[in-house]
């Protein structure tokens, strides 16, 4: 009996004991893996089991599905943000935490720890009611967390314009199919509907019902990464993106600013043997939507990459796959390769989601614009001389310098998830890098424009020294710091040069030979062959550039990348003006710190960029006019094709006015204007901006011809270049000697122009007459819009 009893109460408290909650929720569907939850489909809610208390796991969001706009910028496989978080009892609440990272104290010491932990704010991402408590377990009603707006959509489609939009409750749900738990993560996918009144074309374009948008946000909760991750040391010459945080426990001689790379983690199987597997590669999957012949051409690119790690001593360290087909690309286990589509073209991104502790790069997540390469082909098509003059199935050849390019873009965007920056100074290098924006390099042959070799390929030479930084592996007697010093040396000694994004934009940017989308050792050089290529490709421009059945209108569409073909060299020659020479230096690298481009490239670039405001060089032949008619019913102008002022007919006005605009604009911004000044006062005999202004307009204003249509069309140019000295005058953003040159320069044009009584004389005078009395009421003048060029490449985002 006695033993009966004993039976009896070991077999009650064993099932006291593996008692979890209450029968309500076993006819919940659950799931199991890093935490265990369950999902009410009679309510749609998800009750999440917390086991451990206050231990930390990353918490990351993310877009599954978008809204296909590029303008917008809210696209499908788009990684939102990352953090560590971890669950704290509060009452009869759990807290999810999220802790600063940002200011630390890495010290044995906890009260000095503790100290800089109370010092900065934290983040409660979310309360949450225990449901039930059972045995050290705690069941939370977790929907709220996810139900919400993590993304930002509604205020991304407010900052774009495009309406006061709200989340609809009872239009949102959980996505089943992409809700999963796995052991070292768990997977949410809800559907969210925004309700509101739309107001943008962006949106109302992609929208089935504007009103309605609907986008699927996805949450991933995952096992942080082990602490055996060694961070690498960041160097402004490494080439990779930076990840940093405040120690507050660093001795006071040393700076509390710690800066490390971001990167994959990557070992050798052997550490000794010169040539070795890793112990665990680096894995990226393709879209498996992805068609053909796109896919093999990414999967081509893609793999350049393992040339840079044989380069190091790894063996097939970086291996590139189809996705399988029951994996979710938004899981944060699988490396990915999107093949993201919008209704125009856009920009491709690399992000990351790398751990906020260390900069560890848990998962590269790529998304590629499917249009860019339709883009490609319009490029190669106006560029080949009668292409469908015998048939309309002769699209080898620009088929493939549009995958050659796809090729680039693959390797370019894995890049940045692999932890490296752009280069933009690899161009001027024998195309160095991958990292580069690679335009087009073509070769005359006669009356023919020759592609081949139009795209590198393969990997960079420059591209081989970031993978060595980043992922080179140290036999242990040799010192990290000083191996890492050797390889910025090496390629510092081999010529290759590292300048990023700020540095190379044509606006703000005043790098001389780090430029987006050029070619070439020397820009001014690159630009006049550009230039012939144009020529010849106009020249060549027909009928025969579009295929049978196709109307004649279309062939705008094909024209416009060629008429615009100069635009990127153009604003690569005008960053020589007034521009430097630099390098990312620190102190005892014996590199050039910084010094003026010399008067002989400024004033050989001037030269070469005069040409583009010449309306001889710059005009549509006449000859070619009569192939742009007014658009056919169905074929309407889109954001590619020309803008005008001539309603429904072709404007070759307007595109000379565009084409010289664009020069203009770079060439007469006001912050390389304060540089010409500060370039003349530190230096007399470097050219100053009365120098370029008074080039300028004796290449302009000063020109005429016997052709009426080359006459009106250069008048038209004339009258950008006096809108941009006017805007010099009445800018207060530069050195006020700008303003007085550019005054200056405008009362000479005034006086130029009193006398002589014809229509366009006067409304010179007049226009500046009126600044002159008004100059507070001065407004920018818009020429009709380029058509879209940019994004012509990609763009990196991180994590």
């Amino acid at each position: 009996m006695k033993r009966i009893s004993i039976l009896l109460f070991i077999l009650v408290y064993c099932a006291i004991c593996n008692a979890q909650f209450s029968n309500k929720y076993s006819t919940f569907k659950k799931f199991d893996g890093l935490f265990s939850f369950f999902y009410d489909d009679s309510t749609d809610k998800i009750y999440l089991e917390v086991t451990d208390l206050e231990k930390e796991f990353l918490y990351v969001s993310s877009l599954s599905s978008g809204v296909g706009s590029n303008d917008i910028g809210l696209d499908r496989g788009q990684l939102g943000k990352t953090r560590v978080v971890y669950f704290k009892k509060a009452g009869n609440k759990l807290l999810l935490i999220q802790p600063n990272l940002k200011y630390r104290a890495l010290t044995n010491n906890a009260l000095e720890k503790q100290s800089v932990e109370q010092a900065f704010a934290k983040s409660i991402l979310g309360g949450f009611k225990i449901e039930e408590e059972a045995n050290g377990k705690y069941l939370i009603d977790i929907t709220s967390l996810f139900m919400q707006d993590t993304h930002g959509v509604a205020n991304k489609l407010k900052n774009t314009a495009q309406g006061n939009y709200s989340l609809d409750a009872s239009k949102s749900a959980f996505n089943l199919e992409r809700t999963k738990a796995f052991p070292k993560n768990i997977e949410f996918d809800v559907f969210l509907t925004f309700k509101g009144t739309a107001k943008g074309r962006y949106i109302s374009s992609v929208a089935p019902t504007s009103g309605l948008v609907t986008v699927a946000q996805h949450h991933s909760f995952v096992e942080l990464p082990d602490n055996k991750f060694k961070k690498r040391s960041y160097h402004p010459r490494s080439g990779s993106f930076m990840f940093s945080y405040y120690d507050y426990a660093t001795p006071i001689e040393q700076d509390i600013h710690k800066r490390f790379i971001t990167r994959h983690r990557l070992q050798k199987k052997n550490p000794n043997a010169a040539i070795s597997e890793a112990v665990e590669p680096i894995v990226y999957y393709l879209d498996n939507g992805t068609p053909e012949p796109v896919r093999t051409a990414l999967l081509e690119g893609g793999r350049w990459w393992n040339q840079a790690f044989e380069a190091i001593g790894y063996k097939n360290a970086f291996q590139l796959k189809i996705l399988p087909a029951d994996a979710d690309p938004m899981d944060v286990r699988y490396n990915v390769i999107q093949w993201v589509h919008r209704s125009t073209r856009g920009w491709s991104y690399g992000a990351s989601v790398t751990d906020p502790r260390t900069g560890e790069i848990i998962k590269g997540h790529v998304s590629l614009g499917s249009l860019r390469i339709r883009q490609d082909f319009l490029i190669a098509q106006a560029l080949t001389n009668k292409p469908f003059a015998k048939s309309d199935d002769n699209n080898n050849k620009m088929l493939e310098l549009a995958l050659a390019r796809i090729r680039q873009l693959s390797a370019h965007e894995i890049g940045h998830t692999l932890g490296f920056a752009h280069n933009f100074a690899a161009s001027t290098n024998n195309r160095a890098s991958v990292m580069d924006y690679p335009h087009p390099q073509f070769k005359l042959k006669g009356k023919n424009i020759d592609f081949s070799g139009a795209y590198a390929e393969g990997i960079g030479e420059w591209d081989k020294y970031t993978v060595a930084y980043s992922y080179s592996d140290f036999k242990e007697d040799k010192n990290e710091d000083e191996e890492l010093k050797k390889i910025i040396q090496k390629a510092q000694k081999e010529g290759y040069r590292f300048i990023s994004d700020r540095d190379a934009r044509a606006s703000g940017g005043a790098h001389a030979y780090a430029h987006l989308w050029d070619n070439g050792g020397n820009a001014t050089e690159e630009l006049n062959k550009v230039l012939k290529i144009r020529a010849v490709g106009i020249s060549n421009f027909s009928i025969d550039n579009i295929k049978e059945g196709q109307p004649n209108s279309v062939l705008e569409d094909v024209f416009a990348p060629l008429y615009f073909f100069h635009r990127y060299q153009t604003e690569a020659v005008t960053k020589l003006i007034g521009g430097l020479d630099y390098n990312y230096t620190v102190k005892g690298d014996q590199q050039l710190t910084v010094k003026a481009v010399s008067k002989k490239e400024q004033q050989e670039a001037l030269q070469s960029l005069l040409q583009t405001v010449n309306a001889e060089q710059i005009a549509i032949p006449k000859n070619k006019l009569s192939l742009f008619p007014p658009r056919a019913l169905g074929y309407g102008s889109t954001r590619e094709s020309f803008n005008g002022k001539t309603g429904i007919s072709f404007d070759a006005l307007s595109a000379a006015e565009t084409a010289a605009d664009m020069t203009l604009s770079f060439l007469l911004h006001p912050q390389r204007a304060s540089r010409l000044v500060q370039q003349k006062s530190l230096d007399s005999k470097q050219i100053g901006l009365h120098d370029v202004l008074d080039q300028l307009i004796n290449n302009t204003f000063k020109k005429s011809y016997k052709d009426t249509y080359l006459d009106e069309a250069q008048q038209n140019i004339n009258f950008r270049v006096l809108y941009y000295i006017k805007n010099l005058a009445a800018s207060k953003s530069v050195h006020p000697k700008v303003n007085a040159i550019a005054n200056f320069k405008l009362q000479e044009l005034k006086d130029r122009f009193l006398d002589r009584n014809k229509p366009y004389a006067l409304e010179v005078v007049n226009r500046i007459e009126h600044f002159q009395k008004h100059p507070e009421l001065f407004k920018p003048i818009v020429s009709p819009k380029i058509p879209d060029g940019s994004p012509i490449g990609m763009e990196c985002m991180t994590n």
